[in-house]
């Protein structure tokens, strides 16, 4: 061999090298949305006041107890504990993870996967399908009705149609807000083979729960979230409600040590705050009914939210960039399928509130003028 002629390791055969991405992978686009300072951020759906001093202050006292050389609760055992004797259920019926979104994931991973078909709404929430997507899980849906509405009716077709082996259902639906009946959660669990999944991250904004059907329907699971009506979402974590069986089932595909020890006694401590850490929630609905009126003033077509944020249809062309040349961010949703020319705002503080009327109102008024 020539002395001159590249070995195997020689620098220049690795130099510039990529290893492809998945094939399913290599045209998508990662999920998230703007993060931008000094705007008035109503697009991610956040809580706008910060958690009570109480509740910090007793995280602040509880980091120096933790032993953070030592390895965290594997089983969240005492945070299980915790978020279910909130609920009214054993931690055998509880299930915590680094949010919502993870523990929608887990249960993909352990019933969805490669042959297997998850059933999800058209609109619905966009996060699911790239979750359905990294776990190689089949996805069909079932479009809303024309007041983008699930009807039993619809549910249960769909599902005797697709026969599918998950049925997730946000609800009160993200991005439209709408809160369907426990009527179509039962069709949907009755139809089929399926476990059905109801996303209830809003459930507090709400007026009622499928947590009421949870003893009824044996293949039913509600998922909920600390970082909306907890606004914790710096904290990232999520839990579900559901048989005992299915949580030793998530045991199978969780991440050793998935849930850290500040996240975990951050949890509790939310549980044992809770009364003073939603006691925004009231506010919150109050604000929401507000800019509503205030939309159906203007004559904005919005749906009915049972959310903490209001979709609307836009007024005039372009309004999303036009709220944001006068400071204020929204969610544009306006090129998924079903909800063209609509964008999703999100209840902030009064002042908030006041900022996306005015904005809106002078954006509106200002191609007006230019015409006069």
């Amino acid at each position: 061999m020539s002395a001159d002629a590249p070995t195997s390791t020689d620098s220049s055969t690795r130099v510039g090298r990529r290893v492809p991405v998945r094939g399913d992978l290599q045209n998508a686009t990662a999920y998230g949305a703007p993060q931008p300072d000094g705007a008035v951020r109503l697009n991610t759906n956040e809580t706008p006041w910060p958690p009570p001093a109480e509740l910090t202050d007793a995280l602040q006292a509880k980091l120096g107890e933790l032993d953070l050389h030592r390895y965290p609760d594997r089983q969240a055992w005492q945070l299980r504990t915790a978020l279910g004797q909130r609920m009214g259920l054993p931690a055998e019926r509880v299930w915590a993870a680094n949010g919502s979104n993870e523990v929608l994931a887990q249960l993909l991973q352990a019933y969805g996967g490669p042959g297997r078909t998850l059933l999800a709404t058209e609109p619905g929430f966009a996060a699911l399908t790239p979750i359905a997507r990294t776990t190689l899980t089949r996805t069909v849906t079932v479009s809303l009705d024309d007041d983008l509405r699930l009807t039993p009716g619809a549910a249960a077709e769909a599902v005797e149609a697709h026969d599918p082996d998950v049925v997730c259902l946000a609800n009160p639906n993200n991005p439209t807000g709408v809160a369907e009946p426990l009527a179509v959660v039962r069709a949907l669990h009755d139809a089929g083979r399926a476990l059905v999944v109801i996303d209830e991250a809003y459930a507090e904004f709400a007026r009622e729960s499928a947590l009421a059907l949870l003893d009824e329907l044996d293949r039913l699971v509600v998922t909920r979230t600390l970082s909306k009506a907890f606004r914790l979402a710096g904290l990232r974590l999520g839990y579900l409600l559901g048989p005992a069986w299915l949580v030793d089932d998530l045991a199978l595909v969780r991440l050793p040590y998935h849930l850290n020890a500040i996240t975990q006694a951050a949890g509790v401590l939310a549980c044992a705050h809770a009364e003073a850490v939603t006691a925004h929630i009231e506010a919150i609905v109050a604000e929401r009914e507000r800019v509503l009126a205030a939309l159906a003033e203007r004559g904005v077509t919005t749906w009915p939210s049972q959310a903490n944020f209001v979709l609307l249809r836009e007024p005039s062309p372009g309004l999303f960039q036009a709220l944001w040349d006068r400071g204020v961010l929204v969610r544009d949703f306006s090129e998924r399928p079903r909800l063209a020319g609509t964008l999703r705002v999100t209840i902030g503080a009064p002042e908030e509130n006041d900022a996306f009327l005015e904005a809106l109102d002078d954006a509106v008024d200002a191609p007006r003028a230019g015409r006069e």
